[in-house]
């Protein structure tokens, strides 16, 4: 990481902390919508391109890339560095999350072969809508208002 990444996610951790928000919704919100932006610029530039196939493959292979690399960081911890101890994820919610974010990439590709194949307008509503359900829900979820989820906080 930059040192830029490394003081943006120091800020957001002490923002999180002031404010008594977990790591977890601070990732939910203000660092994802942070690593997304570059993905949504290049895929409207190649949408007004013409190029819609670019900007799906984009979109997908951008989620599809950050779930499954997950895997990496908690692979390396477990064979070098910390072969004892398993990775401990500090979220309640994650099978919930992972699931949804699964189900989005499906409803994606439904909701685009409905509408013939067009990125118009009104998918684009729907897709912002749901995306809007989607952190509220992941939000509630994690700060234990939906759920029988008790909010956790990272230990020191």
């Amino acid at each position: 990481m930059s040192c830029v990444s490394d003081c943006v996610f120091s800020v957001l951790y002490v923002i999180g902390e002031t404010l008594g928000i977990p790591d977890t919704v601070m990732g939910l919100t203000l660092l994802a919508a942070g690593t997304s932006i570059p993905d949504t610029v290049a895929s409207v530039m190649v949408a007004r391109e013409g190029k819609a196939d670019m900007a799906m493959s984009n979109i997908v292979g951008s989620n599809v890339f950050d779930m499954l690399c997950l895997g990496l960081p908690w692979f390396i911890k477990t064979v070098f560095v910390d072969t004892v101890n398993p990775v401990e994820v500090n979220s309640t919610g994650l099978v919930f999350i992972s699931a949804t974010l699964l189900l989005s990439i499906v409803f994606l590709f439904v909701a685009v072969h409905i509408n013939g194949w067009k990125l118009d307008w009104k998918l684009g509503i729907v897709s912002l809508f749901c995306y809007v359900v989607f952190a509220t829900l992941a939000i509630l979820y994690e700060l234990g208002i939906i759920g029988n989820n008790p909010v956790r906080l990272c230990a020191d």
